[in-house]
């Protein structure tokens, strides 16, 4: 059964963020994913979700001023 994670960064310092994140991707699967509630765009964040096979999608939120998906990419 896919996960469906949210994690609100919002206020943290960096890199807790980061760390954050990958801790919760780290063993994603088909179907996994993890909205991220966020108040800036999240540039360092989407340069290593590109290099360790993770997509995303970047929307206006509707908690905060973007929302990030993030999924594993089919291998």
């Amino acid at each position: 059964m896919p996960r469906h994670e949210t994690l609100d960064v919002r206020g943290m310092q960096p890199p807790e963020p980061l760390e954050r994140v990958f801790t919760l991707i780290d063993g994603f699967g088909p179907g996994d994913t993890l909205t991220l509630i966020i108040d800036c765009q999240a540039q360092p964040l989407y340069r290593l979700l590109d290099r360790n096979g993770f997509g995303y999608r970047t929307e206006p939120g509707t908690k905060s001023i973007y929302e990030v998906t993030i999924w594993a990419k089919d291998k």
